[in-house]
């Protein structure tokens, strides 16, 4: 088969999680170019249909739904809604997440919520969006987590600069369960013609201070953090038949910063 046709996703419904976050967007907007049909989701759907509409205008299918994944019955309501509107669900990248713990010292409560969602809400979804997907004939998940999940904290990164550094111990926690979990779900379900691989990506730039980023940069073979263009042909590959034979995967996309 022509590489082209390999990474068309053309006919392929695909959701995505917190497809209004940093990541989420240009994941969104990938898999949207290769012609897959796009769901995002958000907790807020006002703010997941400001950004189909927005992809929307630019000609690409996209189709916004409300989900919350701390929420049983949301989860329940989303898996129906996918059925009805499109009888299948070819893909689904796991990307959606909450922050509740701002540092170290946060009330330990914090941490009981972003387990909710983050640890009991994220299996709750991701078990029922794979059984959506081998009932569907099988298809690809990916799980977006984090270097973090890989590594403990460079404290050096944040030197110079206010407000940064007091890093939430949840993040580490769940990113790095994720990991392993993608590694579980390969194995559970084996000959169910079902994928799962995990991205593990390193900073995306948002103007963060000058100070973090002289610090991350020069750590940095690239010289640079991610931009809006470097997660889309990673998430296209795992999800398309290019990428038919990965899967158990955890790949680190950091610019070579851990090399």
């Amino acid at each position: 088969m022509n590489v082209k046709d390999l990474l068309c996703l053309k006919n392929k419904v695909i959701l995505v999680t917190g497809g209004s976050g940093n990541y989420g967007k240009c994941i969104v907007e990938g898999l949207a170019e290769a012609d897959a049909t796009v769901i995002t989701t958000s907790r807020d759907i006002a703010s997941a249909q400001k950004n189909a509409d927005y992809f929307r205008q630019m000609g690409l299918d996209v189709h916004a739904m409300q989900a919350d994944q701390g929420e049983r019955e949301s989860v329940k309501i989303l898996k129906a809604q996918i059925l009805e509107k499109f009888g299948r669900l070819d893909g689904f990248v796991n990307n959606a997440v909450s922050r509740p713990m701002k540092g170290y010292n946060a009330p330990i409560e914090q941490f009981e919520e972003s387990m909710q969602v983050n640890a009991t809400g994220m299996m709750d979804l991701l078990r029922e969006m794979t059984d959506l997907i081998v009932q569907s004939g099988g298809g690809s998940v990916i799980n977006i987590a984090s270097m973090m999940g890989m590594f403990g904290p460079d404290l050096s990164n944040y030197e110079g600069t206010r407000n940064m550094g007091d890093l939430p111990p949840d993040y580490f926690f769940h990113n790095a369960g994720l990991i392993n979990l993608n590694r579980y779900m390969v194995q559970m379900n084996a000959g169910k013609n079902i994928r799962f691989n995990c991205i593990s990506p390193g900073g995306l730039f948002n103007n963060q201070p000058e100070a973090f980023l002289n610090n991350y940069y020069k750590k940095v073979p690239l010289r640079r953090m991610a931009n809006q263009d470097d997660i889309k042909g990673l998430v296209v590959l795992l999800s398309s038949d290019a990428g038919a034979y990965i899967n158990g995967e955890n790949i680190l996309m950091d610019g070579g910063l851990n090399a």
